[in-house]
């Protein structure tokens, strides 16, 4: 089993910090169970005793009888045998209704230190806002990183191009590793999403207008790395006899980005200092589910390269935001910490062109923060203070 160290390197100061829930939040399948477990076997290693550890998997239907904050809260309670810290897993919690309530109860006695996942951004953002609002820590898990990927493979460096083409057609959803055959690991991916529309789209935010719901997710998936256009959208469905209302769109958007299928990116004005709300981008979490859900045969490569370079950005940390400036577009602004970076990704700079195109968009940009332009070659294109980086050492990199 492959250690994800990457989060449980971020997650290991919280393990004894009973004040604050830890929240493991992202995609179906993207590993957070296995996380868990991991975290579990570690504070065994650090002495705790398998009596005064509480996993539950609220996906078995061995614990289908605790609906509810009050089942939850008594069956952890039936459990509790003396004054010692005990350590609750909880794992897709947002089964459960109003959990939130049981977990600030259970956290108040100051005798848990409580892990907990789930598969809908909303459980992180609004529903805790009231009941744990300051009183949790979150943690965004994504499928494989790159990185991941190559630890799990073993893949060489030399062989770095031909894995970089495999997860932009198969994306990184752990599991999928185990399959050999293409047909499966299509059939694989195509029951990770249902498990996602069914369970989290249709049961949890009650949205029954699949059809719609994944013409819209198919067109936004096709057109990504492009200003979204809510006008462009509607007339795409009219056309596919899919009609909606305006609401309806922004209702199914947000579902599809509260449950980690794709991720909203904000335009900032590099010179007005402003987030624009509107003429925002998406990006897909992972690039297999993409596939499955367009009926493009041929592999965009541009948009892939661009969408992992985000999806790299946003697993290292980074605040992300689409760049404007007066006459040009910066495809990334990634801040942490208040450092900022601003990043171009090209899948191949060899012509001429393409890398004035690249390198003059910073052209408008007049500050001092670091400037890059991320791609595949080798050759060291970097330029007036501009860094050329070659993708892999982007991508094995823990510390850019």
């Amino acid at each position: 089993m492959l250690k994800r160290s990457f989060y449980l390197n971020k997650i290991r100061d919280f393990y004894y910090v009973n004040s604050l829930i830890k929240i493991l939040c992202g995609l179906r399948r993207s590993g957070k169970s296995v996380i868990l477990q991991q975290i579990i076997e570690e504070i065994k290693d650090d002495g705790i005793k398998a009596n005064h550890i509480i996993y539950i998997n609220f996906e078995s239907l061995d614990y289908a009888n605790i609906t509810d904050a009050i089942e939850l809260n008594d069956y952890i309670k039936s459990l509790v045998k003396d004054k010692d810290t005990y350590y609750i897993f909880l794992d897709e919690i947002q089964k459960v209704k109003d959990f939130e309530k049981a977990i600030n109860s259970l956290r108040i006695t100051d005798q848990f230190s409580i892990f907990i996942t789930g598969s809908n951004s909303k459980m992180t953002f609004l529903e805790l806002s009231t009941d744990l609002s300051g009183r949790y820590v979150s943690f965004r898990i994504n499928p494989l990183s790159f990185k991941e990927v190559v630890e799990l493979t073993n893949t060489k460096p030399e062989n770095y191009s031909n894995l970089l083409l495999d997860i932009f057609e198969w994306g990184t959803l752990p599991q999928r590793f185990i399959f050999e055959n293409n047909n499966s690991r299509e059939n694989y991916i195509r029951d990770v999403y249902d498990s996602i529309l069914l369970k989290d789209v249709v049961e949890r935010l009650g949205i029954s207008d699949v059809t719609s719901f994944n013409k819209i997710l198919q067109y936004i998936l096709e057109t990504e790395t492009r200003e979204f256009s809510a006008t462009n959208v509607l007339d795409y469905l009219v056309q596919s006899g899919n009609k909606v209302a305006t609401d309806t769109l922004y209702k199914y958007l947000e579902a599809l980005c509260s449950t980690f299928i794709i991720n909203r990116v904000y335009r900032y004005d590099i010179n007005g200092k402003a987030v624009l709300k509107s003429l925002n981008k998406f990006y897909a979490t992972d690039l297999g589910v993409k596939k499955i859900k367009t009926n493009n045969k041929e592999i965009n490569y541009s948009q892939a390269f661009e969408n992992l370079i985000y999806n790299e950005l946003i697993k290292k940390g980074y605040e992300v935001y689409v760049g404007k400036t007066k006459d040009s577009e910066i495809d990334f602004i990634a801040s942490k910490n208040k450092n900022i970076k601003y990043i171009q990704a090209c899948y191949d700079l060899k012509n001429e062109e393409t890398r004035l195109r690249e390198f003059n968009a910073f052209n408008n940009i007049n500050d001092n923060h670091p400037k890059y332009v991320i791609s595949p070659n080798k050759e060291d294109f970097s330029q007036n203070g501009i860094k050329h980086l070659n993708v892999f050492d982007f991508l094995m990199d823990d510390n850019f």
